[in-house]
């Protein structure tokens, strides 16, 4: 089974910044796009930042200019850099791994993360 492990939350000061990691694990053969979702309470599930396997970056709106998705192919893993950071991006950050192929298995699927809070506040 494919595992994604995120790290990095955590409390900051408006104008303050954080780094997010997720490592994916389990005999992943490739992984076509990485993405962090953030979900804020008593809101939908919304895309801020995803990369594919050849480094194309998309950006939510209200995040260009502050928040660098990065990701390593060789290892698995992507990275949220988080600057500038204001209330509004209080939220449970989400990992997701899209078009994973495994190794010896049929098929593709995506993985989601378990969370990590992040919260902006003074």
């Amino acid at each position: 089974q494919v595992q994604l492990v995120e790290s990095g939350g955590g409390l900051v000061q408006p104008g303050g910044s954080l780094r997010l990691s997720c490592r994916a694990s389990g005999s992943i053969d490739s992984i076509n796009a990485m993405a962090w979702y953030r979900q804020a309470p008593g809101k939908q599930r919304e895309l801020v930042a995803s990369i594919t396997s050849v480094r194309s970056t998309k950006y939510l709106d209200s995040v260009k200019g502050r928040f660098t998705i990065s990701r390593d192919n060789a290892k698995n893993t992507a990275s949220l850099q988080m600057n500038s950071l204001k209330p509004e991006d209080t939220a449970v950050y989400y990992c997701n791994a899209q078009g994973v192929r495994r190794n010896y298995v049929i098929g593709v699927r995506d993985y989601w993360g378990q969370g990590t809070q992040v919260t902006v506040s003074s």
